[in-house]
């Protein structure tokens, strides 16, 4: 295989130049060019080809968001979000994420000299996962209008679990939005920084019929609410009497993550065993394949984000090939066979 061709967008030649010394010292990184500012960066997609872009958000002439959208409008490609992140930058990351970004990693705030080099495995690794990354063209990144709600599920008796890394931020609004206001309970580990997922839970709470929010330790699990891990920390369900409530904790990091998928569909084939639908989707690695392989031998039903739909068909993968996995859809049938599912044993009476 030939080397993965990178442009840097960044307006600081001091970054430009950290940047370029830490991929190329992968053997199967080139970088072929480094541009000041989005207007040269245009001219050097051209002219260059690459295979992956680093961009930089805040830049002279041209913000990277609205540089972002004309590379998605006119030339669709991976792209690798680099920026200094503060909480209030975090709204445009998710944004540019939405846009189709295929994952961002934040410089840190200060001290470039030392910090930036300690992010050389997370940068090679996510400029590695982007490069086999599948990106869509906003034409076919539609997102459908959340369903009216439906009939009854007995959802106070069910959990629904989600895992996502890589790819997740555009899958889980897409995937989201298609659940009525009276789903099921949803729990989600995704992989995020640690300022990105309150900024994102408030995205989705704006766009879904569910209500969505980062998850508080104590607080309990209500039908009609998704919650989603915080940055940082580990999300688990656990039994408070007859409810269900989070758990939030920040003890090592499992899978190499924290949040971990893994700790999450652990926690919730032991709390609540074949009431419970594991799903998982698009992210990079194996974390929430043997979680998920869990929750099958405790009784629940597991899906797995079919290959075709995925930007990077890691997570799911490694499920599909430990036997985690009962099916694999594409991620506009996912949620239509969730409470297909849901509502046909409510009618019998069944718990899932």
């Amino acid at each position: 295989m030939s080397a993965i061709r990178v442009l840097i967008v960044d307006d600081s030649a001091f970054v430009r130049q950290i940047l370029t010394e830490i991929m190329s010292s992968d053997p199967d990184i080139d970088v072929v060019g480094a541009a000041p500012n989005p207007i040269v960066a245009r001219d050097m997609i051209k002219s260059l080809n690459p295979d992956v872009l680093t961009l930089d958000i805040e830049m002279p002439r041209m913000d990277g968001l609205a540089f972002l959208e004309k590379v998605m409008n006119l030339r669709p490609m991976p792209v690798l979000m680099i920026s200094s992140l503060t909480q209030k930058g975090a709204d445009t990351a998710v944004r540019a994420l939405e846009m189709g970004a295929v994952d961002f990693v934040a410089k840190p705030v200060v001290g470039l000299v030392e910090g930036l080099p300690m992010l050389r495995e997370e940068i090679i690794s996510k400029v590695k996962a982007a490069s086999v990354a599948k990106i869509r063209s906003p034409a076919q990144r539609t997102i459908e209008t959340a369903h009216k709600p439906g009939g009854s599920y007995y959802s106070s008796e069910k959990i629904i679990a989600i895992g996502a890394s890589t790819g997740g931020v555009e899958a889980l609004q897409e995937l989201l939005t298609a659940f009525p206001s009276n789903a099921p309970a949803i729990v989600i580990a995704q992989h995020m920084p640690a300022v990105f997922t309150a900024s994102f839970a408030a995205r989705l709470n704006q766009l879904c019929a569910v209500t969505v929010k980062q998850a508080d330790g104590g607080e309990r699990v209500l039908p009609g609410h998704v919650y989603i891990a915080p940055g940082g920390y580990h999300l688990e369900l656990a039994r408070n009497g007859a409810n269900y409530v989070c758990r939030v904790h920040d003890e090592p990091a499992v899978s190499g993550h924290r949040p971990s998928v893994d700790v999450l569909f652990r926690s919730v084939a032991h709390a609540a065993g074949p009431n419970a639908i594991g799903i998982i989707l698009t992210g990079m690695g194996r974390d929430g394949a043997l979680g998920l392989l869990q929750m099958r031998s405790a009784g629940a039903p597991t899906i797995g984000q079919d290959e075709a739909s995925c930007v990077v068909y890691g997570m799911p993968k490694a499920a599909r090939e430990c036997g985690a996995t009962e099916i694999e859809l594409p991620l506009g049938n996912i949620a239509a066979k969730v409470l297909k599912r849901c509502e046909s044993l409510a009618a019998r009476g069944v718990r899932v």
